[in-house]
């Protein structure tokens, strides 16, 4: 990570807000929301992003950002316009229109679907697929079965943090990175 990246990384940690059993028992959230309200913060989430794509792909076209619902779509839309990409939502069953791909994901308590619509990314796209954290991969994997559904090469899997402890970027089909350094344990004491 450049110096740039790392002092902007720094200070959007600040900002963070933390709660501790939320929204369980022995959980630390961290709410990255505080960012969103500051216009600076803001920018600089997305600015983040941009010098790390731009570092890390310097000789390909990202075609697409692929958000996740729902707070994949906070920083997913500017994000793209801020490379020129298209943005690409993926949704929960049932909120979009026409020919659709779906893929499981398993939850706390059972599975749920994510969709997409199956003409949204032409086949051999270049697509970078963010959301905001990640925890035990299942919903960003499935993210990353949709877009191959639809023929789109996925180059990373980007997040604004992440739960390092539940080791969910094993379970995705290409690189990940992660602005914000993860939490490494849970609040609940290990036996």
């Amino acid at each position: 990570m450049s110096n740039q990246l790392q002092e902007i990384a720094a200070e959007l940690k600040l900002a963070l807000h933390q709660y501790p059993n939320f929204p369980s028992e022995g959980i630390l959230f961290e709410d990255f929301l505080p960012i969103f309200r500051n216009p600076s913060l803001f920018n600089k989430l997305v600015r983040a992003f941009k010098l790390h794509l731009e570092a890390t792909f310097p000789n390909q076209t990202i075609d697409y950002i692929v958000g996740l619902e729902s707070r994949g779509f906070l920083f997913g839309p500017s994000l793209a316009l801020a490379i020129n990409a298209g943005f690409v939502p993926i949704r929960k069953k049932g909120k979009l229109p026409g020919k659709l791909y779906s893929a499981a994901f398993a939850k706390e308590y059972g599975q749920d679907f994510f969709e997409i619509q199956a003409e949204s990314i032409p086949e051999g796209s270049n697509v970078v697929i963010v959301d905001d954290i990640l925890a035990t991969g299942g919903s960003a994997k499935a993210a990353g079965e949709l877009v191959q559904k639809c023929k789109g090469k996925i180059l990373e899997f980007s997040f604004v943090m992440e739960l390092d402890f539940l080791k969910g970027r094993d379970k995705l089909p290409a690189p990940t990175f992660t602005l914000l350094s993860g939490q490494t344990e849970s609040l609940k004491k290990s036996s």
